[in-house]
């Protein structure tokens, strides 16, 4: 295998600079102009999988003691690959997640960026989403390749309580989010804002699980992504008229997005069902319940 070490040493420095407290102004600002633009952060994935290998023991030295501002550490998370640690890094520009209406708005006691782990990710030809955690909750990362459009990192508490319940899941599976992420864009020299949004399902699963399904109520199935305890499932979404028969700004009829209640269901290694959950409700993230 060949190994550029010029690039492992600048990962290497990156990594320490996350090991240490977390300066909101070194992070790079987002260009932000025009009025269609939203007010969202951005990631990317960079590629680093020769290096990976080769410094996995620092990357756990880096995440060793607990995050700045939590109370709980990240001692039961698998470490991220370099890999990862840039994708957690960019999801979340700010050094941590953001306030779920204005994205230059750090929050600080839900964590900083080393405290988070990309624990599962689901890919597919419209691209990505990734479940991102600490112990205490989550956010969910869609990229884009126009960053000023991506989705804000807004945290979620495991259980939607604080301080988060990350351990407590005994019953082979726990859906912590079906919600809806969006990858928005600008086309032409207008830059016209397009949004393609996907409904999302994700969350927590035993040792003993091997497969996870969702039934979308609409006709299609997806067997979600399974890494290290942890699922999540996305299809594209379809937008519908609005029962209510509302207008939005324009004057046109408003339409929403279709989200009948899922199902999830975790199989074991059998095929048998260890544990479904029907009727799980469509909702934002954020919520404390």
């Amino acid at each position: 295998m060949t190994v550029d070490e010029q690039r492992i040493a600048g990962e290497l420095r990156l990594m320490a600079e996350e090991a240490g407290p977390v300066d909101a102004l070194a992070y790079v600002r987002r260009a932000r102009a025009g009025s269609i633009r939203r007010r969202r952060l951005s990631w990317s994935i960079a590629g680093l999988v020769a290096a990976a290998s080769v410094v996995a023991v620092v990357v756990t030295g880096a995440f060793g003691g607990p995050g700045g501002h939590t109370a709980a550490g990240v001692a039961t998370l698998p470490d991220n690959t370099p890999e990862q640690l840039r994708a957690v890094r960019e999801c979340m520009p700010k050094g941590g997640p953001v306030h779920n209406m204005d994205g230059e708005r750090r929050i600080s006691e839900h964590g900083a960026v080393r405290d988070f782990r990309l624990l599962a990710e689901y890919r597919d030809q419209g691209g990505s989403t990734a479940l991102v955690g600490s112990e205490s909750g989550f956010v969910l990362c869609t990229p884009t390749t126009q960053p000023e459009f991506a989705e804000r990192a807004v945290f979620t508490y495991w259980g939607f309580e604080a301080p988060g319940n990350l351990p407590d899941i005994s019953d082979g599976l726990r859906v912590d989010a079906y919600t809806v992420q969006t990858h928005s864009y600008a086309v032409g020299p207008e830059r016209l804002q397009r949004d393609e949004p996907y409904r999302v399902v994700a969350g927590r699963v035993t040792a003993e699980v091997r497969r996870v399904e969702i039934d979308w109520a609409d006709g299609r199935r997806t067997d979600a992504r399974v890494s290290n305890g942890f699922f999540i499932a996305r299809v594209p979404g379809k937008s519908v008229p609005d029962p209510r028969g509302r207008e939005d700004a324009l004057g046109e009829p408003l339409t929403i997005l279709d989200s009948p209640p899922v199902t999830v269901t975790a199989y074991g290694t059998g095929g048998q069902v260890l544990r479904q959950e029907k009727d799980v409700v469509f909702g934002p993230l954020g919520r404390q319940e």
